[in-house]
């Protein structure tokens, strides 16, 4: 038993010459969601947050989503191709974003956000974590819509074979990491932060179950071609990436204990 991948067309909207992809769809999916959930919560009276300061806020992620994302595809997956093609670096709608970059984007306008309004770093990333499952969990889906990112050969019921991937039915490791990263890691921190924690759990946590749902679903899906196993036949650019935010969570997770 195998399914076929629907084939759905990577091009959500076509009004003539313009044309809006599925991928930018899923990012403004992924902001708006983020706002409301944002703006719900700074409604509650012990918040400490105006609704006008999310907004702020979620501007400068943005930024840090889109050009840490796009830095961090260039230096982690492909940095000898855009050293000879260096004007393709700005050619976002080509696709090639990373999420580790743009993990690393979020915490360096998170740093400035939290200077410019007097917080501790982690009364920011604390707020803010929550926010971000559910947009990560639509990236995802954009990124089966798109046929790409698949996973190993399966014989398991629920493969699918994609048109990308050749006549063989596949681990859907986009789906794999929507529900693990978007739907189930949203549950737990948006019910984990309804209470009052300890500065940094809630951050831990975020990086935390990311990190481990991000290695396990490595486990199943491919890597990049032009990358393929950095060792062993199994270790991949994605498990590099995401052990020291595991690690990382853990020790944040360890001292807030301890404070």
């Amino acid at each position: 038993m195998m399914i076929l991948h629907p084939g759905i067309d990577p091009v959500a909207i076509s009004l003539g010459p313009l044309q809006i992809h599925w991928y930018g769809v899923m990012y403004l999916v992924a902001f708006v969601g983020g706002a409301w959930l944002g703006v719900d919560r700074s409604n509650r009276p012990d918040s400490g947050w105006k609704p006008n300061e999310v907004w702020d806020l979620l501007f400068y992620v943005a930024l840090g989503v889109i050009l840490g994302g796009r830095l961090g595809y260039v230096v982690f997956y492909n940095l000898s191709y855009f050293i000879d093609h260096p004007q393709e670096i700005v050619y976002i709608w080509t696709g090639g974003m990373s999420f580790h970059g743009g993990l690393l984007g979020v915490l360096t306008a998170i740093f400035w956000f939290a200077r410019r309004t007097h917080r501790s770093f982690f009364a920011v990333a604390d707020f803010l974590a929550p926010l971000f499952p559910l947009g990560i969990g639509a990236v995802r889906i954009s990124n089966f819509i798109n046929q790409e990112l698949w996973g190993r050969v399966t014989d398991l019921p629920w493969g699918v074979v994609f048109s990308t991937g050749g006549p063989l039915p596949r681990h859907p490791t986009q789906l794999y990491e929507a529900f693990l990263e978007g739907v189930l890691l949203f549950v737990i921190l948006w019910l984990y932060s309804g209470e009052h924690r300890r500065p940094g759990r809630v951050s831990a946590l975020f990086l935390i179950i990311y990190g481990l749902s991000r290695i396990t679903v490595e486990f199943v899906r491919m890597p990049d071609d032009h990358i393929g196993y950095l060792y062993g036949g199994w270790v991949t650019m994605g498990h590099l990436l995401s052990l020291p935010m595991l690690l990382l969570g853990v020790a944040v997770f360890w001292r807030s204990s301890r404070s």
